[in-house]
């Protein structure tokens, strides 16, 4: 590793300030793709900002249907929360499935969702919600914070501090995952809202990152049924080929993951 800056900030003010005050400073939450991209020398921050004791990031606060999340809550947290389970079943089912219990017990919801893998889960998750992403500067719906592969709205220097969701009336999230990485080869995110309109967002297949798929979106806003997909095709030309998973295939499993995660949800 090269050499580096050590901060521990105490506010998401200071760590704004310790950030904007630096070169090529770089935030530190859980460092579970940070730390392993610095230590084969293909990233090298000159500062690193540690927010695991920023006491503002973390906690989960549940009040009737209206979910917040802090930015530095980890995913074990979220998966062993019983106010999150009788609210959004979907999102406790998504957060223990991923990585290995290591992973889950020092990543966190804000530095998944900054990082944006392309195949991650919370993304899907927080797509199909529609959730709200709090910011050291701003609110954004997850459609518009999430902007492409690897990449999102945040500016130079923004902190992710929360997220906000609105429990739906039902949700369901399944993934086939990679056997090595627990990364999703496709995952899909399915969420009915209480108007009756459905989101999905699909991860692991596409090509920019994740997104939502209308067909299904419409087919399941008539019929919340599994077998209501049987005539939705997904359409293979916009989504990843790699040496896991050729896009014809992923596209299958789009299809048969938006079928479990429907069936999940009842």
């Amino acid at each position: 590793m090269y050499a580096t800056n050590y901060h521990r900030a105490s506010s998401v003010e200071e760590a704004v300030k310790l950030v904007s005050g630096s070169d090529e400073a770089k935030y530190l939450s859980g460092g579970q793709t940070l730390l392993p991209t610095m230590k084969q020398r293909l990233a090298a921050p000159s500062d690193l900002v540690d927010l695991r004791h920023v006491s503002d990031m973390k906690g989960i606060s549940v009040n009737g249907n209206s979910i917040r999340i802090g930015a530095g809550t980890t995913h074990a947290e979220v998966a062993g929360s019983s106010e999150i389970a009788n609210a959004c079943p979907a999102l406790v089912h998504l957060a223990a499935h991923i990585g290995d219990p290591h992973v889950r017990h020092m990543g966190t919801i804000g530095g998944s969702i900054a990082n944006n893998d392309p195949a991650a889960d919370y993304p899907a998750g927080l797509l199909a919600l529609n959730a709200t992403i709090v910011t050291s500067k701003r609110s954004l719906t997850a459609g518009d914070f999430f902007t492409g592969m690897f990449d999102t709205a945040l500016d130079e220097g923004e902190l992710i501090v929360a997220v906000e969701i609105t429990a739906p009336a039902k949700s369901g999230y399944s993934k086939f995952p990679n056997p090595a990485s627990r990364y999703a080869m496709a995952g899909v995110f399915v969420a009915k809202a209480g108007d009756g309109s459905v989101r999905v967002a699909v991860t692991g297949a596409g090509s920019d990152g994740v997104f939502r798929h209308a067909g299904m979106e419409q087919a399941l806003t008539s019929d919340f049924s599994a077998a209501a997909l049987d005539g939705v095709e997904v359409d293979d030309s916009d989504l990843m080929s790699d040496m896991h998973a050729s896009s014809v295939y992923r596209a299958s499993l789009v299809k048969v993951m938006a079928k479990r995660a429907v069936a999940a949800a009842g």
